[in-house]
Order: C-alpha cells, then structure tokens, then sequence
C-alpha cells in the first residue's frame, strides 16, 4: 500500500482540473494514490473526473464547508501515513513528491511540510502563497520567505535550504495523518484562508516541527478560489487571523498583541477607505464584530489547547519593517529576531 494520499479539494474547479491533473497523474501515480474531493460544485466537475479522469479516486463531500471543513470530511475517509494537500490550481514537477515524504520519514516530529512554490505566470518569481516557507510577526502577520505582503522575490535559489518554519501553505501541505487527527484537523470555522497557519500553530504547540523541502517545486496560479482584491477575502483574513491569535497565543502576550492589533486594523481600515476601498473597510468592522459575538466559542476552543513559547516567530512588527523601513525581502529583515525551537 502507497503510504500517501495526494488530495485535491475541487470546487467549480472543473478547467483547472482538465489543465493540471493529467500532469499530477503523470508525475505522482507511481508513488502516491490520487483523489479529488469535490466540495459540492455546481459546475461540470464531477462529470468530467468520471469521463475523462475515470482511475481518479473520487469523494464528494454533500456541502460546501470551505477548505477547513471540506478536508476535514474528506480526510476522514481515507487511511494513509501522509496525506498530501494539493490545490487544483498548481502544476507539478518532476520528482515533486518524493523529496517531501523523505523529508517526513526522516524525523517523526516533523508534522507538516511544503515545497518550494513558485508562480505559474511567472516562473521566476515566487508564488504569494507559501514562497518557500511561511511565517508571522509577534502581531499576527504572515509572510514568506520570498514573499513579504505583496513583494514578491525572484527565485535566485537564495532560500534552497531544508529549514524550519512557522506554517506550511495550504495550497501544497504534506501532513502526518496520526497528527492531523490527533489536532482534529482544520478548525471548521474557519472556512477558507489561515486555517493552516491555524492548525501549524497547534501542532508547534505540542513540539511538532513544521518545515520547507525547496528540493520539491511546484507551480501555484493563486486566486482561483476567491480573487485577490475580494471583500470576502479580507473579512476572512482578518475574522480569522484574530481567531488563530486569540486561540494560540500564550496567555502573557494575549492583551498586548490585542491592543497593538486593534490600532493597526484601525490604520488598515482607513487605508482601504481612502483607496476607495468602502467594502473592504466593512469587511475589518465585520471581522471585528464576529470576534465579539464569537468570543466565547473561542475562549472555549482555547481552553483546550496548548500555550508554550514556539519558535519561528518574527519578535518585530512586519507592518513597520516593510512599509516605514522599506524592507522588502526576506533576506533584509533582522534574522537574529527570528525566535529559536527549543
């Protein structure tokens, strides 16, 4: 038996399963099984993996719970030692997969990794959603190596070390299943955006490492969910990035981080108004109020979680790093305020 399960989760996916999953098939079949969980689509999904993808294992979920409730339901079914997230919009290289289950073999605390992801459109450049391996400020902000807000680094194979990091993408995640399980996967609440960082978080929190296998490339278009400039993506990054800090920061950094928080959602809310941006100011407001509403759902989730110092942690504040000392690189940023793993 194959010991990893490479999952595509497809909603309305169906062109960029026609434009990809032959070459996924073609580069990974002898290695890993494949299937396609379909979270409920409404387009011509499903007919086309039975017509023209007929060897495709198939899972269609009855509802559309997002990418954290849709993995989850799908996962559930399937009895593997790795399962390999994979999103429908990502073309893979030669000898993808093997470098990344290595990798796990190699150390079982490692929980998750991620290969290198460059962009699609422009292969020289690294792709938003991962780079070659992801990581927060003490604030909360995620970026990249090769990716800090919206600069992007070309690939120069300046970050082609195996190392350690704070979250692998979700676009490309190689998971332990017993670890998956046993953090009882993605918060469903979530839905969609942060819902690795999320569940990274959790797992650094019981010792697990989280790493990057640039040796392992892949080629991500990005966007194919929710287009970059949404309203609805900003409302879940920022609804969701409040949730994962209040469920996972220690409880000593809980008020500080929450107050400087509240003053630079206030300064980004603006922002968005001043660019003309009206929806995605209501979409801050929105998230704010949900954390509200919702507090005690998550001061319950917390109470069931672990709070211990982890490393990878950026102990500045990015905001201030890149938009006031113009720092627009991985590489520029202070490395010695990177904090250590124990």
């Amino acid at each position: 038996m194959k010991k990893t399960a490479v999952v595509i989760l497809n909603f309305n996916g169906s062109d960029f399963l026609k434009k990809f999953l032959p070459v996924v098939i073609e580069k990974t079949a002898d290695y890993a099984d494949i299937w396609v969980a379909d979270n409920c689509s409404t387009d011509d999904s499903i007919s086309v993996l039975r017509n023209e993808f007929p060897h495709v294992n198939l899972i269609i979920n009855k509802e559309n719970t997002g990418y954290a409730g849709g993995y989850n339901e799908a996962l559930k079914q399937l009895d593997y030692k790795y399962y390999l997230l994979l999103n429908s919009d990502i073309k893979v290289s030669d000898n993808w997969l093997s470098p990344l289950e290595k990798l796990m073999e190699s150390d079982d605390k490692i929980a998750a990794c991620q290969p290198k992801i460059l962009s699609f459109h422009e292969p020289d450049k690294f792709e938003y959603a991962g780079s070659a391996g992801g990581f927060i400020d003490k604030y909360g902000y995620p970026f990249c190596r090769g990716r800090v807000f919206l600069s992007l680094e070309k690939d120069q194979n300046q970050y082609d070390d195996v190392r350690e990091v704070f979250w692998a993408s979700g676009a490309c995640m190689m998971i332990r299943a017993d670890v998956f399980r046993q953090h009882n996967g993605f918060d469903a609440d979530f839905f969609a955006h942060m819902e690795e960082i999320d569940l990274c978080w959790r797992m650094k929190n019981s010792a697990y490492k989280i790493m990057v296998c640039p040796q392992s490339v892949v080629y991500h278009i990005g966007g194919g969910t929710l287009p970059k400039k949404s309203s609805k993506k900003t409302y879940l990054n920022f609804r969701n990035n409040f949730s994962l800090l209040y469920k996972n920061l220690p409880k000593n950094q809980l008020f500080k981080v929450f107050i400087v928080r509240l003053l630079l959602d206030g300064v980004a809310g603006l922002k968005f108004l001043v660019q003309g941006g009206f929806a995605d100011t209501l979409a801050v407001i929105k998230a704010h109020f949900y954390f509200y509403k919702h507090h005690g759902e998550l001061r319950k989730k917390r109470s069931k979680l672990k709070h211990n110092e982890v490393g990878e942690i950026y102990n500045r504040n990015i905001v201030f790093d890149h938009y006031i000392l113009r720092k627009k690189k991985f590489s520029d940023l202070n490395q010695n305020s990177f904090t250590k793993s124990k």
